[in-house]
This record gives C-alpha cells, structure tokens and sequence, in this order.
C-alpha cells in the first residue's frame, strides 16, 4: 500500500470514528459475558463534550503531548508544578484542567534514577502476582501502589502490563502476569480496578503483541487477525472492558507490518471501534514518528521531546487548522483525554509504609509455587540443627527486575549492581536487591540452628559448607530487565554448576529461585526441595522464610509453561539475537524489515502449544505443590448467558491450604481444543470441604472472525484440571448458538 493511500484511509477511519465519539462516549459494562454493549453518555463524558467546546485555538494541542519529567534531557525545561518522573502534561488552569503527572509502573512507584530521593514499596514482580491467581489480592496491591503514587503527587500511574509470554525469554516476562488471555485479563482488570479505587488514573500497556525487548522499536510481530484477537487481544480486552482503565499505552513494535503507536487497525478499528474504548491512547515513551499518528488513533505524545519532533504540538495545529479529518481527530482526542481526568480526579493522603508492605508480603506468600518436593523434606522443622544459605545476596536482600519499574524502597537498595551499557539511564540501571534479607528472615524463624552464609562464588567452597550441615539452602538469582531479552533459560554467573555441586554433596539441598521467568533446571532431579520465589518484593525474605519452614502453606501456581528447553518453543532461536539497537537502526534506514513470525503458534500460546505438538514440558502452566492435599468433586455445569461452572474442594491433609480450581474447555463442536475457561482460588482447613462457583467466559468458547465472536450450537467438554496438563473428569453440557461483537 502506498502511503497516500494508506493516508486516505486514515482519514476515512478517523472522521467517521470522530464523528461518533461526538455524538457519545460509550462506556462498556462489567461482566463475565457481556459481549460489548453500549451504555449511555457517562457524566465524565458530558463534562468532557462540554469543556472541549470551550477550548481555544491555541489550548487545543496542550493535552495532546507531554515531557519526559526527568532532568537529563539538554535543553528541556521542566515546570515547578511537574513531579520528577515518568511523565508531564500540562493543565490549562482557564479551564480547570489538572496536569497530568505520570509515574511508573505496575510493581510499585518508580524511583527514575532516584532524582526524587524518595522510597516506595515494591510489590513482587507481575509473574509473581500471576502465579497468586487471586484476583482479590490484586487489586489491593494495585490500590497499594496507588495509594503511594498520589502521596507523592502523581494522578497517572503508568501501570497494568498485560502482554502474553510469547517466549519467556523476554526482558520484560517479570511485568507480565502470564501467558493465558483469560488468567492475564482477570488480574490485569482487578489491578486497573485497585488503581482507579484510589483516584488515580491508571493505563493498560503496551498495546500490543510487545512479546520481545531485543530490537523492540522495529520488531514487526506478524499475526492473522483471529488468532490475534483470540490470544493478546483478548487479554486487553478482557482487562479494559472489566477495569475500564483512563488510558491504554501503545507499544514501541510494529504489528503487520505497521508501527503500534500509528496503527489504524489496532487502535482505530479494535480499540475505539469492535472495543468502544472511550479512554485515550498514549504513545510509549519516544515511539511517534508522524504527525498522521494521530489519524491512526494515537491520543498523546507522551515524552515528546525524545522522539525526532513534537508532532503533536505545532504541526498537528497546523494540519486541524487546514484539514477537517485533523480538525475532527483533535477535538475527539481531547474529549477522550479530558473524559478520563473528570472519570478519575486526584486526591492525595499520607503512605502508609507498614501497611503497605503487608499487602507485598501477602502478594509474595500466595505467589511462592513449590516446584519440587518428592521426600517432603519441605516444611523444614524448626528443631534443625545447622542451615547453610548459599549464594544470591541472600545475606543482603530478593532481587528485582530493572527498567523503568525499577522500584527504590526508603533508605536505598540493599545492594546495587552496576550493569554497563550505554544510554541515557545505562548507569541507572543496576542489578537491584531490596526488601528484608532471607538470611537474617530464616535465623529469626529458626533461633536454635546454627545458620551460615556462604556467597557462592567458589563452588569447591559452597560444596563443603553444604556437606558440614544439615541442610543446605542455595538462592539463584536470574536478572532480567526493560530493553533487552535474555539470551538462553540457563541461570547466569554458573550457578547451575554451582546448584549440581552443593547438591550433590549434599542431598538436603532446598533451592530458591529468584528468576523473571522460566529457567531450565538440569540439576532439579538431585535437589531435595525447589521454590520459585520470583521477584519477591519489599517483604520478600520473609514471605520465603515462612514458606520454607510451614508458616505459610504455598499456594502459588505457574502463570507461565516451564519448558524442558528451548527447543520446544515456538521460535528456539531468539530472533534477532546479539543485535543492538543501532545495528536494527541501521538495518531500518537501509529499508530493512524485522519480522517476527507469531502464525507459527498463533493463538496457542504457551500451554497451547504444546497441547497441539504433544510436547511434554519441565513443569506445565497452573502447576503447583502444596503441603497439604485436595480431593476434586464431579463439575456441575450450567449454561445460560452467564454459564459457569460449581464444584468442591476438600482439603484431605493436616494443614490448612489454598486451591486453585482450573477450568479448562477440552472439546467444542468442532474437536479437541485446550484452553483455561475459567479459575477461582479458595482457603480450606483441614477436612473441610468448599464448594466454589467457576464462571466460564464465553469468548473462551467462541471463534473470532472479522471482529465478532461466533460460538456453534453443540456439546462442549470441561475437565477441572491441577494444571494444563493434570485434568480430571470430562463432563459435557450443550449450548445454543450465539454470535456477538
């Protein structure tokens, strides 16, 4: 398509989409099944029509961009009333327009180089909070972090990362809540809801298919429409349609070949028309490269001044004052704006800091997952005798994933690791421990063992510490980060070497994994016990204390597939691995394109993926050990417009535990299929039996075609399941034939 055709159809979509936000803003309602349904004109939306028609010529591109609030741009000037940090939009006092003051992101208040010297609580990484599957406990660390984002002035938090985990290889896999639509959109929704909870207004990011960090600004993610729509989209619209968030950030990739900032079909066609979005859409920091982005659906600019112009200012007057389509899109983009300050207006109280940390350390107890267990030598009694804690800054802090979600607790990091590299923020961005220390955690649990801290460094020395105690605790630590992926699944720094050596000198070895994502674990078979910790947060030492030794009974499962090597992902190469971004630069210059081929596992993405190659995985999604045990009673399904699903846990061991009940679709009308319909978390003391009710999204059972979902008449198979490839019973219902939009 050439670009002056490609311009006409900007215009096209945008008049007629402007013209219909004219006439109202639809708000979508809140349900499990509510297939896209307009509401009448919100009284946001009527203020919003209202302030617009009063703006002046030269107020109408105020709201349209913004600053990168930080200090380290030559020749930027930063208002006094702006807070240091993500981002600034200024007001228009005339009118009574607050500025926008913008801040990352979804694990906590970001410390941005620490230019404010201020500290925030760190809830655990977004693969933690997904391994909870507690949709509750989201939202209050969503309300937690927002709490702490309007104590310091900020009414926007740069939050709610709900990409699916195409390849867990992706720096960014630790802001992520997983690799299921459904699981993802859930938690993605009650964390947007605990945000706005506080008046804050939150986004939901990066829209979409951002599935790799290495080479992100020129990466083309190639995709069908319905397997798009039925996997990533779906996640984003479950999470807008049920948390209805201010705003939805773009993503720095291309998408089919368009860039996603500037893609009519992402933000003009699904966003604000199939979706009815009536929020705004803001770029990524330093993602806009025309002013016709505008047309493409694009809201803001936001950190204008890194991206070659400020399109959004000057020149997109210039283009309203001589053409209609322009004219129209800017009034439409303030009224977008401006609806989501009067949805969400800010108010600030005090932090709360030793509350705050008890929603993190809560966020870290449920997202703990015990991998592996076959002796039980996990809970340890607390009658041991000596502990050796072995590597991973155990003595010092838990690890956090860098990027601008990089969260700075009061007083400063336990430890800073300088990491290299170039760029603007490259010093900024250290290797980070923070929280309470899991050494000085397991020693106040455990006051009559002798408890040691070896650094690990030397193997030969780890081996003998392990071998003189009884038992032996090794911390791996796997750092991963905005920017670039990681290269392999392997732990770093030779601590898989180091793991196989302390356990084989000593078969009492517990490991636990302080990871983004998934790693291989070549050594798991000689290890006596392994925890996934994660990125564990503000109160992380603790939460992995108490797991350690019974306090807290783990109930985390996996969000995301553990594959048993890379050979068994959809892409085993990492595309593009080794190059830079002034080598993909470069490449872009010379006409160079950069696709990435997601048809190959299309809507099968993780879990579904390896259903479909029958491929057996090192620990599948939904996973999960406990020290307790639950029985499953038989399913009970019910249809209807809300179908759902009943049925009850009974705890049959000797400790209190929480359950996840996954519901997964295993046949539809038209053959086999494997995907989560539908989960609910319950707590059951010992002989105790609870019946929980599952309600079953319709869109899991429905095909997309064109942008509207058709589900077939005929029999449809459930089967509760402990994971995505543990299913019990199958029990079948039959559903008549719906179609919707």
């Amino acid at each position: 398509m050439t670009r002056k055709a490609y311009r006409s159809g900007l215009l096209a979509s945008a008049l007629a989409l402007s013209a219909a936000a004219a006439t109202a803003h639809e708000a979508r309602p809140v349900g499990p099944s509510s297939p896209t349904q307009a509401t009448t004109p919100t009284a946001a939306d009527r203020r919003a029509a209202e302030t617009e028609r009063q703006m002046r010529v030269d107020e109408r591109t105020v709201l349209t961009h913004g600053l990168w609030a930080i200090p380290l741009i030559p020749k930027v000037q930063i208002p006094s009333e702006a807070v240091l940090g993500a981002g600034y939009i200024a007001g228009i006092p005339r009118l009574g327009i607050p500025a926008l003051l913008e801040t990352d992101a979804s694990l906590g208040v970001s410390y941005i180089a620490n230019l404010r010297n201020d500290g925030a609580t760190a809830l655990p990484s977004a693969t933690a909070m997904g391994a909870t599957w507690n949709t509750d406990l989201i939202r209050r660390g969503g309300a937690m972090i927002a709490g702490e984002a309007r104590a310091k002035g900020f009414n926007v938090l740069l939050g709610g990362g709900i990409n699916l985990m195409r390849d867990p290889r992706n720096g960014r896999t630790f802001e992520y809540f997983g690799e299921d639509p459904l699981h993802s959109g859930l938690l993605g929704a009650a964390a947007i809801t605990g945000v706005q909870s506080q008046h804050v207004m939150s986004t939901v990011k990066h829209f979409a298919l951002n599935a790799q960090e290495t080479g992100r600004h020129l990466v083309d993610g190639r995709i069908a429409d319905d397997a798009l729509r039925m996997s990533d989209l779906l996640a984003f619209e479950l999470a807008i349609e049920r948390g209805q968030p201010g705003a939805v950030m773009c993503a720095y990739n291309r998408v089919n070949g368009a860039p996603a900032c500037g893609s009519d079909y992402l933000l003009n066609r699904v966003l604000k028309q199939d979706w009815r979005y009536p929020g705004f859409v803001m770029s990524d920091w330093g993602s806009v490269d025309a002013v016709d982005f505008a047309l493409a659906g694009l809201d803001q600019q936001s950190g204008a001044q890194i991206d070659k112009q400020v399109f959004f200012g000057k020149p997109l007057a210039e283009a309203a004052a001589q053409d209609p389509a322009y004219a129209a899109r800017v009034a439409d983009m303030n009224r977008r704006i401006l609806r989501s300050i009067y949805a969400h207006p800010p108010v600030k109280q005090p932090i709360d800091f030793a509350a705050n940390g008890a929603v993190a350390r809560a966020v870290e107890d449920e997202g703990i997952v015990l991998l592996h267990n076959p002796k039980a030598l996990l809970p340890l009694s607390k009658d041991v005798r000596s502990i050796v804690v072995i590597g991973g800054y155990a003595d010092a802090g838990v690890l956090s994933g860098g990027g601008s979600t990089q969260v700075q607790p009061e007083g400063g990091p336990a430890v800073s690791l300088p990491m290299g590299g170039e760029g603007l923020l490259a010093k900024y961005n250290n290797q980070t421990y923070h929280g309470t220390a899991p050494l000085a955690a397991i020693r106040a649990i455990a006051p009559q063992a002798k408890v040691t801290f070896v650094d690990g460094r030397y193997p030969a020395e780890a081996a003998a510490a392990a071998k003189a105690a009884e038992v032996a605790i090794v911390f791996a630590t796997q750092w991963m980060a905005e920017g670039a992926d990681v290269p392999d699944l392997s732990l770093p720094n030779g601590q898989d070497a180091l793991i196989s050596t302390v356990a084989g000198a000593n078969p009492k070895t517990v490991v636990v994994l302080e990871t983004g994502g998934p790693v291989l674990m070549p050594w798991s078979d000689r290890t006596g016990a392994v925890l996934e910790a994660w990125y564990g947060g503000a109160r992380g030492g603790d939460a992995i204390a108490a797991t350690l030794f019974g306090d807290v009974n783990p109930s985390g499962r996996l969000p995301v597939t553990f594959p048993a090597s890379v050979d068994q992902l959809p892409r085993p190469a990492l595309p593009y691995a080794g190059m830079v971004d002034r080598d993909f630069a470069a490449g872009f210059a010379a006409g160079t394109r950069y696709p990435i081929d997601y048809d190959i596992e299309g809507a099968d993405v993780g879990y579904r993926w390896f259903a479909r190659k029958k491929l057996t995985p090192l620990f599948p999604f939904g996973f999960g050990l406990s020290y307790t045990s639950f029985d499953h009673g038989r399913v009970t399904l019910m249809g209807g417009e809300r179908p759902r699903a009943t049925v009850s846990i009974r705890n049959t061991g000797a400790r209190a535990g929480s359950e996840v009940a996954q519901l997964y679709l295993v046949s539809t009308p038209a053959g086999p299929t494997r995907r989560l319909a539908g989960f609910a978390k319950v707590a059951v003391q010992p002989g105790a039996t609870a019946t929980v009710t599952i309600p079953i999204e319709p869109r899991l059972l429905a095909r997309s075609s064109g942008g509207r979902w058709t589900m077939p008449a005929g029999r449809y198979g459930f089967a509760l399941g402990r994971s995505a490839t543990d299913l019990g019973t199958v029990v079948t219902i039959d559903l008549p034939a719906r179609q919707w939009r």
